[in-house]
């Protein structure tokens, strides 16, 4: 059996990835139509989440619920991780049960340590390193609306962390110049110097100048929240209002994996602007993970 897991965007390969979000687009129309599709009956998804969530969680559960299967929610007060039991342990036997593992924790190392046991798909919910499937919903939403990303130009403003290195995996992926906006010493992991489609800048002014697309994040990520009130003077200058969207091209459109801090990252200005996707980017994490479960568990196993 060949088990498929979806750490990253780089798990995929860039033709599949194209047909996944064609297909999420595919089955998003499914559900507007009211069309039953329930290829996961009998199927178990478990969901271990160690970090709080909305939109990854209820994406998932309904997706599976569309598909006829079940879901499995864990929390580490539901099982014997929060009193210690290895990882290892815990992936040997949650895996002999169910038929998928979506894990949302804080350190990657413990998603890679129960994805090397594991006997099953394991996904990425969200580590302190990437946010995957959020990319998925992204790059999906593009397309909805604008056609392919490739060629395009993307500003990231903001903090280099798990979303920002998730846009680092897409641009090579998919193909579009990435701008990077952040404040001196805040460099995300993943850049290389040798990202030739890729550039940094401390200027959020230079990222979103004839910018297709423009995208933020929180200052301070979850398990960050200590660190909230001297980011906001660190990051002052990196806030995404009208002003800097201006700078992007008539037709930018302007995404937020939320929640989001208004008045802090991006102001609500903005939020409600006719630029703003970000109710729709949000709807469509339960498209691209029905793809994404479709394509894991009835594609490639």
């Amino acid at each position: 059996m060949n088990t498929q897991n979806f750490i990253t965007l780089l798990d995929i390969e860039k033709k599949d990835l194209k047909k996944l979000i064609n297909r999420a687009i595919e089955l998003k129309n499914m559900v507007k139509k009211n069309i039953i599709y329930t290829p996961l009956q009998n199927k178990t998804l478990a969901l271990m989440f160690d970090k709080s969530s909305t939109r990854t969680r209820v994406s998932f559960e309904v997706g599976m619920s569309h598909f006829g299967g079940n879901t499995l929610f864990l929390s580490p007060r539901d099982t014997q991780l929060g009193r210690g039991e290895p990882i290892e342990d815990t992936a040997r036997v949650i895996s002999s049960m169910v038929d998928c593992v979506v894990i949302r924790t804080h350190k990657h190392e413990d998603l890679l340590k129960f994805s090397s046991i594991s006997k099953v798909p394991v996904i990425n919910g969200l580590t302190e390193l990437v946010h995957p499937c959020q990319l998925l919903a992204d790059m999906m939403t593009y397309q909805e609306l604008k056609g392919e990303i490739k060629g395009k130009k993307v500003a990231w403003i903001g903090d280099a962390n798990n979303m920002c290195n998730s846009y680092i995996n897409a641009s090579k992926q998919f193909g579009f110049e990435l701008s990077i906006a952040t404040p001196e010493n805040f460099t995300p992991s993943l850049f290389k110097n040798s990202d030739k489609n890729i550039t940094l800048t401390n200027d959020p002014k230079i990222a979103a100048k004839n910018a297709d697309l423009i995208v933020t994040d929180v200052w301070a990520s979850m398990g960050d929240e200590d660190k909230e009130e001297e980011r906001k003077k660190i990051f002052k200058n990196m806030q995404v209002n009208k002003e800097l969207m201006n700078l992007a091209n008539l037709d930018a459109i302007f995404m937020h994996c939320l929640p989001a801090h208004r008045g802090e990252e991006v102001t609500s200005e903005v939020l409600e602007s006719p630029a703003s996707v970000i109710w729709q980017e949000a709807e469509n994490r339960l498209h691209a993970q029905k793809a994404l479960l479709e394509y894991i568990l009835l594609e490639n196993n």
